[in-house]
């Protein structure tokens, strides 16, 4: 398909609305990216986004927009409830990979002479890497708990505290979950990797905030300049990959016996309100609740490390939840009371100031928006805005977005020499392999610093601060 795009203005393009798309496309892009998202065959995937039954407004894609199964990763789109459907394409394998940032009492300069330390401490004691198992080893039932649950099981069982699930996205539990939904065989595989990163462009990260933008929403979120803060970034592993593979299985024989006609096969879907539409919901939701306890488990792991390794308490340290927010997931939202179905792939919820969704001391403000860069570059916290809810259904980018594959890095980078390239530059790395270092090089990334501008300008979301790393863990 040969995908025409037409300028909107400074950062948006259209695909308009031809043959089977019943939207048109929205795209939020600059000049100099917008010619890679239509190379990539994103926008190809935009628009076959818009032919789906229930689709409103417009297919969207954030500005950190790249190639993905079915849905680009970047893709939001919002369906009816009451004649829309739901795609685990667009949804994605790794259902709610997120990231939860840490806000902590220390300076950057109380860790210039020992991040190297600290990061070797973190990188024994969080298991990372594909297949990783963990510390913990939990029966069928209690893994079933877990997705029931989600962070709240993780926290009665004391790794953490109800403050925590205050800060995470829907309090860490999806209540549409049910753990009858999932397989045997994706139960099986989520025994042994609670509290893991794994591999990819996982990480968990020591940062510093570099400079502040909005004083009055960093302030909020609990942010000063030179402030160290920890962002873990993982989702729910071979478990939630586990559950978006048997739906698309499952789907394929609910898209033909729907009538569904899809222009791609890796958009299988049923009608949301349909007996099978609404068993995946239930699955997805209990794997985003595996993914919530993942990194709440994962956290006890840093506050533990930390206090150890820096003679302080927990007290004196911070180590505070400043939000946690999912990346890959579906939601029902009501707006103008009107029922939906949100599909956000490679994108993050960006409610603004008022939401009731938002914790009280955050309402005055907006929810807190976490955009990773690149682990030699920058990451951004954002606020959500009301625009965003008018535009893009409460969504913002998810992170930089790649440009190159991981494939090409391998081909033009040595995991050995960036590691001493990143190191020249005062930041510290580990990964369970040089092959993933090489991987996740910062080149194959799209500059975060335009992708939150794309942002920021078009009023979804705006620049609160930016941070830089000092010390990287990659799976």
């Amino acid at each position: 398909m040969v995908v025409h795009v037409i300028k909107l203005d400074e950062f948006r393009y259209q695909i308009p609305r031809t043959g089977a798309m019943r939207v048109p496309g929205i795209i939020y892009a600059t000049a100099r990216t917008i010619d890679q998202v239509v190379t990539e065959k994103a926008a190809e995937q935009v628009a076959n986004v818009a032919t789906l039954p229930g689709i409103q407004t417009a297919a969207l894609a954030m500005p950190d927009v790249h190639w993905g199964y079915g849905f680009p990763i970047g893709g939001v789109a919002a369906f009816r409830v009451s004649d829309g459907v739901v795609s685990p394409g667009g949804i994605g394998y790794d259902i709610n990979c997120g990231v939860r940032m840490l806000r902590t009492t220390l300076q950057r300069t109380d860790l210039e002479e020992n991040a190297g330390g600290l990061l070797d401490a973190l990188f024994r004691q969080v298991p990372s890497g594909v297949g990783s198992t963990g510390r913990l080893h939990l029966s069928d039932q209690e893994v079933r708990q877990v997705l029931k649950k989600g962070a709240r099981w993780a926290v009665a069982k004391g790794y953490g505290s109800a403050e925590d699930l205050e800060r995470t996205e829907s309090g860490g539990c999806m209540e549409e979950a049910d753990p009858a939904a999932v397989s045997d065989r994706a139960v099986k595989r989520g025994r042994e990797q609670l509290g893991t990163l794994g591999a990819g462009n996982h990480f968990l990260e020591i940062q510093y905030v570099e400079r502040i933008e909005d004083a009055a929403a960093a302030a909020s979120f609990g942010l000063c300049a030179d402030q160290v803060v920890v962002l873990i970034h993982t989702g729910s592993r071979g478990l939630g990959y586990q559950v978006c593979d048997d739906a698309v299985r499952t789907l394929g024989s609910a898209t033909a016996k729907y009538d569904i006609s899809i222009p791609d096969r890796q958009l299988v879907c049923a009608p949301v309100d349909s007996p099978e539409g609404r068993v995946y919901i239930a699955a997805m939701a209990a794997a985003a609740n595996y993914a919530w306890a993942n990194r709440q488990i994962i956290t006890h792991w840093v506050r533990q490390t930390l206090t150890v390794l820096l003679g302080r308490g927990p007290a004196a340290l911070g180590l505070e939840v400043v939000y946690d927010v999912a990346h890959n997931i579906g939601k029902y939202e009501t707006y103008d009371g009107v029922r939906y179905f949100i599909h956000r792939k490679g994108a993050t919820r960006a409610f603004g100031p008022g939401s009731a969704e938002l914790p009280t001391c955050y309402r005055s403000v907006g929810q807190p928006v976490l955009v990773p860069g690149s682990m030699g570059t920058a990451s951004w916290v954002l606020a959500g805005t009301a625009e965003s809810a008018r535009a893009t259904w409460g969504s913002a980018c998810h992170g930089a977005g790649r440009v190159s594959s991981r494939s090409e890095m391998l081909r033009a980078v040595r995991g050995q020499q960036l590691a001493s390239e990143l190191r020249s530059h005062g930041i510290e790395v580990r990964a369970e392999s040089w092959k993933t270092l090489a991987e996740e090089a910062p080149q194959a990334y799209k500059n975060v610093d335009e992708v939150v501008e794309i942002c920021h300008q078009t009023g979804i979301a705006r620049k609160v601060a930016r941070l830089k790393p000092l010390a990287v863990m990659k799976g």
